[in-house]
């Protein structure tokens, strides 16, 4: 194998790609980027078993060939390589790294090995593969409007280390459970092979979503025999996904309220973000709230101070006293991007909803109280 190509490309090919390393293994390939260089095009690829992400540049290839690389080293390398042109060269079982006036070698194995990729495209037959396509702006903000709510570990259903994807008629719902809190995301689509479900696992889903950063462009999701593929153009993601048996969110959610208020965002924000200082003091990371006829009154205390913050709001039925981890209630708050919402309290031991105010937008989250 024998290329050039430009360092700014080569550097961002790398980094996309290093993301599908695999963190816990004891198999070199597995820890190796993948180089195939082929007339005018250099393709690199990782895969953890997981999650593969594959990616091309351009590039001038005078030698076809394939080989692999020790990843995380090539990446830290090849970082130092900004607005140079390279020249790539396996001789042996090193890999020839050419710059300027100077040059340094890696270690570099045969890609034999490396495992192949899986064949998921809109050319099977629909009674093997589901798909929906969507713009890539709509797809990015629904993962942002739930992943963070995923489960970091669950030995009981591990099926919550993941976002839950329901395609049904003209409509995608994303969906995620942590035991405290569920956060619910319903966007439209432009076209679908009909309807299904499946759920992504998070890292799979959050590299999804940084990959995603066309507002006009629309995305293909491919599902097939567990696996999901989206293709970027010069940039193709695949995943394992989660098998198992959802659990059914609806049933999380209450029949009757109790009380609701609208208020700003930005304010309770902010507001819970200085009782984090004192609760955190305690380790609680509580914060009570005393929701009245016009007014919600944050109270937070420890052996370093005190808060008594008040927030206007648009109160609807009896005052109520309830608390909450400061934390997870801020982070469902700006996972919202609304200037304004609309929290439902159901009862002083019972979850609330917040939903969105107006607008267009078409969310729902759940917050389960801290018990007092």
């Amino acid at each position: 194998m024998k290329l050039f190509c430009d360092g700014n490309d080569l550097i961002l090919a790398v980094a996309k790609v290093v993301k599908a390393l695999g963190s816990k293994t004891t198999s070199p390939v597995l820890e190796s980027i993948k180089m195939d260089a082929e007339p005018g095009t250099l393709t690199l690829c990782a895969t953890d078993n997981e999650m593969r992400i594959e990616t091309s540049i351009c590039a001038d290839v005078d030698l076809a060939g394939s080989v692999l690389v020790p990843g995380r080293l090539f990446s830290d390398f090849t970082k130092k390589l900004s607005n140079q042109k390279i020249e790539l060269e396996e001789i042996g079982t090193k890999l020839k790294v050419r710059y300027a006036e100077s040059r340094g070698e890696l270690s570099c194995t045969n890609a034999d090995e490396f495992p192949a990729a899986d064949s998921i495209n809109d050319g099977d037959s629909l009674d093997k593969v589901s798909s929906f396509t969507m713009g890539a702006a709509g797809l990015r903000e629904l993962i942002d409007k739930v992943a963070f709510a995923v489960a970091l570990s669950d030995k009981k259903l591990p099926i919550l280390r993941g976002v839950l994807i329901e395609v049904k008629g003209r409509e995608v719902t994303g969906v995620a459970v942590d035991g405290v809190r569920m956060a619910k995301c319903v966007k439209p689509i432009d076209a679908s092979t009909g309807d299904f479900s499946v759920v992504i696992p998070s890292r799979s889903i959050n590299e999804i979503a940084r990959f995603l950063d066309g507002d006009e462009e629309k995305i293909t999701v491919f599902v097939k025999d567990n696996k999901l593929k989206i293709d970027l153009g010069h940039t193709v993601i695949t995943s394992q996904l989660l098998v198992g048996e959802y659990p059914d969110y609806n049933r999380l959610l209450p029949s009757s309220i109790q009380t609701s208020v609208i208020v700003l965002t930005e304010p309770l924000s902010s507001g819970l973000e200085r009782a984090a200082l004192l609760s955190k003091e305690e380790n609680s990371n509580s914060v009570y709230f005393s929701i009245g006829e016009r007014v919600i009154s944050l109270t937070s205390a420890s052996g370093k101070g005190n808060l008594d913050e008040k927030i206007s709001v648009v109160t609807n039925g009896p005052d109520l006293d309830i608390a909450f981890n400061c934390k997870f209630f801020n982070e469902v708050l700006r996972a919202s991007g609304c200037e304004q919402v609309t929290i439902k309290f159901v009862g002083p031991n019972r979850p609330c909803i917040i939903e969105p105010c107006g607008g267009e937008e078409n969310f729902t989250y759940l917050i389960l109280p801290v018990r007092t």
